[in-house]
């Protein structure tokens, strides 16, 4: 599921708090372009296998 996070700033905030709350990095050694090299977002698992991709402006 995508979910619209406002800037870039916000997506890197987010991304960051993230392994507090239970939620882990995919694609790591790819952030923030791990969807192509125009498109900025963090792209996260949690321990119930739920899936988020968290999209910059």
């Amino acid at each position: 599921m995508a979910f619209h996070a406002g800037t870039r700033e916000n997506v890197d905030r987010i991304r960051s708090l993230g392994a507090d709350a239970g939620w882990y990095e995919m694609f790591e050694s790819k952030y923030p372009h791990a969807g192509g090299p125009d498109h900025y977002a963090a792209y996260l698992l949690n321990t119930d296998s739920y899936e988020v991709e968290l999209v910059a402006e």
